[in-house]
């Protein structure tokens, strides 16, 4: 399943975000905005349950979210981006990390950092990372999370390209995707096109 969420405000956003002219503490500030924004969409099948309560007048059946918790999982670096946003939304969540490289040789994903819940398997997993590009992050991201006995994954990205999509799809069909926007391809040397450029660089002011 792939969502595209379109939302004005998002798209808005997501237009400042291309923009080159636009700096790294605005760029930053975007991403969070945008993964709040995002994480609105992505819980909405969130469980629930009814609880009685006292208002001030008397009492009632409220609703309360019923399920499993949350854990928000970035993938280094530019996944960092998000988690906050996301945490605004949903301030109960743990949050885990998982860092990986291509090797240079083989090209495949490498993981180099990996710290994760204790009880990942009794939770709704969230994984971050701004661009989808080839896919090959992502998919092996979700790869580690699976063998330590993940079992709920949603993929949340700003900007994806069909080539990312088509990999963690065809490697991940029971996961879902939340993008707020699908680009024309990857260039040959991997970015999104039109996309919004290097967003780890963009964030934390490197290149």
């Amino acid at each position: 399943m792939v969502k595209i969420i379109d939302h004005p405000l998002i798209q808005h956003k997501l237009g400042l975000l291309r923009d080159k002219g636009t700096g790294s503490k605005e760029f930053r500030e975007l991403v969070e905005e945008l993964a709040l924004l995002m994480a609105y969409e992505v819980t909405h099948d969130f469980p629930l349950a009814e609880v009685e309560i006292e208002t001030p007048i008397g009492s009632t059946l409220a609703k309360v979210i019923s399920g499993k918790k949350v854990a928000i999982v970035p993938i280094l670096r530019a996944g960092l981006g998000m988690v906050d946003g996301m945490l605004r939304l949903i301030p109960a969540a743990k949050v885990g990390h998982i860092g990986l490289y291509r090797d240079p040789e083989t090209l495949e994903p490498v993981e180099y950092y990996c710290k994760l819940p204790t009880d990942l398997e009794e939770r709704d997993l969230i994984v971050t990372d701004p661009m989808l590009a080839t896919g090959g992050s992502a998919s092996a991201a979700i790869d580690f999370l699976k063998k330590r006995s993940a079992g709920s994954i949603k993929l949340v990205c700003l900007v994806a390209a069909p080539e990312g999509i088509k990999r963690v799809q065809k490697d991940h069909p029971d996961v879902g995707i939340y993008v707020a926007a699908v680009d024309e391809c990857l260039n040959e040397h991997g970015y999104i096109v039109p996309g919004l450029g290097d967003a780890g660089d963009r964030l934390f002011g490197t290149k």
